[in-house]
């Protein structure tokens, strides 16, 4: 039996990158997933290969900045599953972005990045709280950015939407925990993604001589800690960000 078995995990981003690789992870544990993605027929595709491998999902087109789609996001979940255990605010925008002077970045750019990263992850959580409250129990976990605390040239809205990140979740953890609610993040380094390799020319000359263990960042160096987050293993622990990035950022 694995760690997840019979619960249910939304996965935002899912169709792709690190959210496919959470929700591939969570099956491998027992969970039913709803893939999650504004790439509506990809988030199927990966629901569809998640249904031929024996595994339990569906795949929703959901635009996270919107109230209306988060609040049908919920209701599909329940409606299919009859219970929603997991929140992964996984969905943010990072892919192309080039880099820049702060004083460069277009308004519409820095609006657009704080709608999905920041308010994305806002509306997801209120969507699923009211379930989470029922059942006394739930897991929401948001993913930050090692640069939210290191900071990153030429990224400013990125690393500003990852640091507001950090501290939605101590707040959303101080409310939330009288429910039994565990609300934590993972802050990734910079890993060997779709979206990472659209931001940089050729990610295998990426300086890894200040990371310790003295490699890029792979997706499955994440599965580990979002399973024990997302996991009973990990009750009575919330409001907490956890950084993998093989020892780049220490605190």
């Amino acid at each position: 039996m694995g760690r997840l078995e019979d619960k249910v995990a939304i996965v935002t981003g899912g169709a792709r990158g690190l959210g496919r690789v959470f929700c591939l992870a969570m099956i491998k544990e027992g969970a039913k997933v709803v893939v999650v993605d504004i790439l509506g027929n990809e988030a199927q595709q990966t629901a569809e290969e998640i249904r031929t491998g024996g595994g339990s999902a569906i795949g929703i087109k959901v635009d996270v900045s919107s109230e209306e789609e988060t609040l049908r996001m919920a209701e599909e979940t329940i409606k299919q599953f009859g219970r929603i255990d997991i929140l992964i605010n996984n969905a943010a925008i990072f892919a192309g972005l080039g880099r820049k002077p702060f004083y460069e970045i277009p308004t519409e750019e820095w609006d657009r990045l704080m709608t999905v990263n920041l308010k994305g992850a806002f509306l997801c959580a209120k969507a699923v709280f009211p379930q989470m409250k029922e059942q006394m129990k739930g897991k929401i976990i948001n993913m930050a950015s090692e640069t939210a605390f290191t900071g990153s040239k030429g990224f400013i809205h990125y690393v500003t939407s990852k640091g507001g990140i950090l501290s939605f979740t101590r707040a959303l953890a101080a409310e939330l925990g009288q429910y039994g609610i565990c609300i934590n993040s993972i802050a990734p380094g910079f890993t060997d993604t779709e979206a990472a390799r659209t931001v940089t020319d050729d990610i295998t000359k990426y300086d890894t001589s200040l990371t310790p263990l003295g490699r890029l960042e792979q997706p499955n160096d994440l599965v580990g800690a979002l399973i024990f987050l997302v996991s009973d293993e990990s009750d009575f622990i919330t409001g907490q960000a956890l950084v993998v990035d093989g020892g780049r950022y220490m605190h």
